[in-house]
């Protein structure tokens, strides 16, 4: 399994042009994580950041250098130390735990490195969940859009099957699609090939590009995978908890 930033795969299909990015949805200054209460180690630093709409960034740099810190304070998942956050011009650290929650449901959806499916529910039941939970569909209208989704990445076969009577890529594939059915405006995404082979990977990275060529979505990956890296619109790089470049990869 791969362990670095410098990790290499084979390379890709050749890509056609990323759409245009549009406005600022993303916005962070000043950010900054300690960790410890009597010693405190600070793990992320002046972090001053814009990421806009159908953009597909990378965070890339060696273990320890901030970027899944730096994801999950994106996410509303932690807070920072100092400075601030705004998603889609909504100042997170101006809102308590509930308004935070509702945030995440409202714009964010999240894909891990292990993919989290309930076993005891059918894939189709998984991606409902999330939607239900919200309570903005009826279970008729959660269900015909888990349907679409599922069918979308090539998984309407397999809506009645259990996560374990599927293959790694197709797992991971089942979390995309719980993650999108609820419409988000940002994906947040932490190392999601970290677990995959090598073709099971690609597959991955293919619908994260269709998210963002076709959906419209914007998408923000952590990876040590140089190759699948290189597939982003946009590539930053991290070093002790600084961002050290920001490369722009949009071809075309």
């Amino acid at each position: 399994m791969s362990s670095g930033p410098h990790s290499e795969r084979a390379p890709l299909h050749p890509r056609a042009p990323y759409p245009p990015a549009g406005r600022v949805i993303v916005e962070t200054r000043g950010l900054a994580r300690d960790l410890g209460v009597q010693v405190k180690t600070r793990i992320l630093t002046g972090i001053d950041l814009d990421i806009h709409e159908r953009e597909f960034v990378s965070l890339t740099g060696f273990s320890g250098s901030g970027k899944s810190t730096l994801l999950y304070l994106l996410g509303a998942l932690d807070r920072p130390t100092e400075g601030v956050v705004r998603i889609d011009g909504v100042d997170v650290s101006s809102l308590d735990d509930d308004g935070r929650a509702a945030l995440r449901a409202e714009k964010l959806g999240f894909v891990f490195q292990f993919h989290f499916l309930l076993p005891e529910f059918t894939v189709k039941e998984n991606v409902m969940i999330p939607m239900l939970k919200r309570g903005k569909r009826s279970a008729k209208s959660a269900e015909v859009r888990a349907e679409e989704v599922l069918t979308t990445f090539g998984l309407g076969e397999l809506m009645k099957r259990r996560p374990s009577q599927l293959s790694g890529g197709q797992q991971q594939r089942v979390s995309i699609a719980r993650a999108v059915a609820n419409d988000p405006r940002i994906v947040l995404a932490d190392e999601p090939t970290g677990n995959l082979d090598s073709k099971n990977g690609v597959i991955v990275m293919e619908v994260f590009e269709r998210l963002v060529r076709e959906e419209g979505l914007t998408v923000v990956m952590v990876t040590h995978e140089r190759t699948f890296a290189s597939l982003a619109s946009r590539q930053i790089v991290m070093q002790d908890g600084a961002i050290i470049e920001d490369i722009d990869q949009r071809s075309g």
